[in-house]
């Protein structure tokens, strides 16, 4: 008989901060429904609660292939037609900056239906694993940005002038990945990001740019997985009547 493959550490880390954040959910709330390896674990862990504790919720999810996913583990959705405010967001980020909570979202191509979401959440809780810590935004990945495909080749250039070093995401066959909303990204390397929202700011008037992976002001609390378990980092500007799951070290930004 063949066993399963081993989870990998990283992975554990992620299953763990996911399943801990989708304490919050309670029945009878709105949730927006993240997009990447770490929010499937979140959204594998609402099903099992659907399932085995009778949970009662409906979902947004962030992508056709989170939907995907949901629906196969019966777990309700709607849409923005029905429900235009989201209690709670539970999404991951490929970096998240210690002492802000600013993130870098996108490489998973969904950043615009993410922010989307986001925004229309009272609270959004990250997830992530503490490889994607970072004391700058940039230092670690590109900054997706997701943009038409007429006149690309333009928008390209517009934001090469900004800093960065932006490159054409594509596919294995080298035909353009094409995101849910039918758009074009580029990953653009801009390094160590001192200015992020005077960057946003930039990329929000450039022509051709739908939206961009910089996702500032966002984000409640973050779940940390790691060797040592478990870390939540959260914004001490902003309360929640949302209570903290047990068994969880927090810490408070500064």
């Amino acid at each position: 008989m063949t066993s399963a493959p081993a989870i990998s550490d990283q992975n554990q880390w992620k299953k763990a901060a996911a399943e801990a954040a989708a304490q919050l959910v309670k029945s009878g709330m709105v949730v927006g429904l993240g997009t990447g390896s770490t929010a499937a674990f979140v959204v594998a862990e609402l099903g099992r609660r659907v399932a085995s504790e009778g949970l009662r919720i409906i979902g947004i999810p962030t992508s056709e292939r989170t939907a995907e996913q949901a629906r196969g583990l019966n777990i309700p959705l709607t849409t923005f037609a029905e429900k235009q405010h989201i209690d709670l967001t539970i999404d991951g980020a490929d970096e998240v900056e210690r002492e802000s909570l600013h993130l870098i979202k996108g490489l998973g191509g969904a950043l615009l239906r993410e922010k989307i979401v986001a925004a229309a959440s009272t609270h959004m809780v990250v997830i992530a694993d503490d490889t994607k810590l970072v004391d700058h935004l940039g230092m670690r990945t590109s900054v997706p940005v997701e943009v038409v495909p007429f006149g690309w080749e333009v928008t390209q250039e517009s934001v090469k002038k900004l800093g960065s070093a932006p490159k054409l995401r594509t596919m294995a066959d080298g035909k353009p990945y094409i995101t849910d909303g039918g758009h074009y990204i580029l990953d653009c390397a801009f390094g160590k990001i001192d200015k992020p929202k005077e960057l946003a700011r930039l990329l929000d008037h450039s022509v051709g740019v739908v939206e961009h992976g910089l996702f500032l002001d966002f984000a409640w609390q973050v779940f940390v997985g790691g060797k040592k378990g478990v870390t939540i980092m959260k914004r001490d500007d902003l309360e929640s009547p949302l209570p903290a799951p047990k068994a969880v070290a927090q810490r408070k930004r500064k």
